[in-house]
């Protein structure tokens, strides 16, 4: 299991639409993850239409080499990977593709290119995920894991979608007002902590609002798939090659129905489920959270970290309540809070590989120290250790919420709240905090089309069985919706499946992305 990427793991509940629905793998320790929608997906008639737009013809990218981010960061492929070099640019696209004439945005892109390639198969576009997950740390932090396979075929290409990192970002609050709303723990049980939270996510939005103006609409899912054109075309692609995780699927699967004769290949996999959205998908996602617990749980007797617990769950809920009610002292100066020990939590079941460190952060607050507990939320906000955050928050809020229709109503969250608090008792009444986000959101929305994808090749979609963000089902509802689409599935834990330590699926993914082969119809590789 790998540890942490460069892109790390999502915002608190208060800063996401349901900081769950589309998460991004786990790799070495961190993660991206974030924005369940909380509404329908009939597209709101304020917002611009996903189809009939004119079609868009991207200039040539103007890149410059940028190999030294490779050298001074060390980042050197497996073997056979050969010499890389790096080359990084900026492409511009309209800021609203009706209007492709009109202001234009800048997309930051990095291509990542081996000695041993002859460039046979063109370029290879990832996406980690979010929304809010950056393309260009994603396929920098990727290197020393992509097979020497894949860098023989492809440049693999990294890009930071519209709205993150350094495609033109959204910056809706200070990272000051961040560690506040990170670590802000109201009680969605009682009617002065729905009004709380209602507040804190009218705070957020008007920042948003206030950073974009009228441009905020625009930064959507369904713009950054004719974005994901405008890249291919600009770096001379005729068809596009793709590997997208988690809501990197969702992001990949609407440009499969945009653009169905453009696709070569595309690897979806961690499934954003296109048949279930809002309330409904947000609890399905939480009681995988649930049950991804219950496995850590099984796992605990036998390793050493877990020391002196013999239940983990009564442990993590006497810890999440001691923080609510006193938040609990760390090394440093700030404290753990109620949502700051969730997003802990929450961010070590990702993967497997972070059981460990979540044993001993529960030991430890068990005991009253928060600090390990601290370290685990400060991954999953992706704040570093002087206090920066990324703009995964602003970036996650705004694309989640621009995608979905408008609510749900007060009294739909308030009877939620009082559901989940029980119904969940690990995550609910933390989860419950982002139902407010998307209510007090702008009004002009896009919401995805269902991505029935007519594509001249198969897709391939990966579930995982026990993935708590992306729920096995979702893999299963994409092949469907999508059509021309066939289902791999993994007997794993964690988030996603490729690059998890699953031979299986790394052979059967290489050769599909490579030569197009398929694996067997319905097959499930072991863990």
């Amino acid at each position: 299991m790998h540890a942490a990427r460069l892109a790390a793991l999502p915002v608190s509940a208060l800063l996401l639409t349901g900081m769950l629905a589309a998460c991004t793998q786990v790799t070495h320790g961190a993660a991206t993850a974030g924005g369940s929608v909380t509404g329908s997906r009939t597209p709101s008639s304020s917002g611009a239409s996903p189809t009939g737009v004119p079609p868009y013809h991207a200039d040539p990218a103007s890149l410059h080499d940028c190999t030294q981010v490779l050298t001074e960061n060390h980042l050197d492929g497996p073997s056979g990977t050969g010499t890389l070099s790096a080359a990084c640019g900026t492409i511009s696209v309209p800021l609203d593709y009706a209007k492709p004439d009109g202001s234009k945005i800048d997309l930051t892109i990095v291509k990542i290119h081996s000695s041993v390639n002859k460039h046979s198969l063109g370029s290879l576009l990832v996406n980690p995920g979010g929304p809010g997950g950056s393309g260009l740390n994603f396929a920098l932090g990727e290197i020393p894991e992509f097979p020497a396979t894949l860098f023989q075929h492809f440049d693999i290409v990294g890009f930071d979608p519209r709205g993150v990192g350094l495609s033109t970002p959204v910056d809706c609050v200070s990272d000051k007002e961040k560690d506040t709303l990170n670590a802000a723990s109201p009680d969605m049980t009682t009617a002065a902590g729905l009004a709380a939270a209602k507040q804190l996510a009218v705070t957020f939005n008007a920042g948003c609002v206030s950073d974009k103006g009228s441009e905020l609409p625009y930064f959507n899912t369904v713009n950054t798939a004719r974005d994901m054109d405008a890249i291919r075309q600009s770096l001379g692609d005729d068809k596009m090659n793709y590997l997208g995780f988690s809501y990197g699927t969702e992001l990949g699967s609407v440009y499969a129905h945009l653009f169905p004769q453009n696709v070569r290949v595309a690897v979806l996999d961690g499934a954003v489920d296109p048949l279930t959205n809002g309330i409904t998908q947000f609890a399905e996602q939480l009681k995988g959270f649930e049950d991804a617990f219950d496995q850590f749980a099984a796992w605990c007797p036998s390793n050493s970290s877990c020391k002196s617990m013999t239940n983990p769950r009564s442990v993590a809920e006497t810890v999440e309540q001691a923080a609510l009610n006193s938040p609990l002292s760390t090394d440093s100066d700030r404290k753990l809070t109620f949502s700051l020990a969730s997003n802990g939590i929450l961010q070590a079941l990702y993967s497997k590989s972070l059981w460990p460190s979540l044993a001993s952060g529960l030991v430890g607050a068990k005991d009253g120290d928060g600090t390990k507990l601290l370290a685990l939320a400060d991954q999953y906000t992706e704040r570093d250790d002087t206090g920066k955050y990324t703009n995964i928050a602003d970036a996650n809020t705004t694309i989640a919420c621009n995608d979905t229709a408008p609510g749900p109503s007060d009294a739909t969250i308030k009877a939620t709240a009082a559901q989940w608090a029980t119904q969940f008792p690990l995550f609910g009444k933390w989860a419950a905090i982002s139902l407010f986000s998307c209510q007090q959101w702008q009004p002009m929305r896009t919401v995805p089309p269902k991505p029935v994808a007519p594509t001249a090749s198969k897709v391939l979609v990966i579930g995982n069985l026990h993935d708590p963000a992306t729920p096995y089902q979702g893999a299963k509802d994409m092949v469907s919706t999508m059509g021309n689409a066939e289902l791999l599935s993994w007997d794993g834990e964690g988030h996603t499946s490729y690059l998890q330590g699953s031979t299986c699926i790394d052979d059967y993914v290489n050769a599909y992305l490579v030569s197009q082969t398929l694996p067997p119809a319905n097959t499930t590789c072991p863990k």
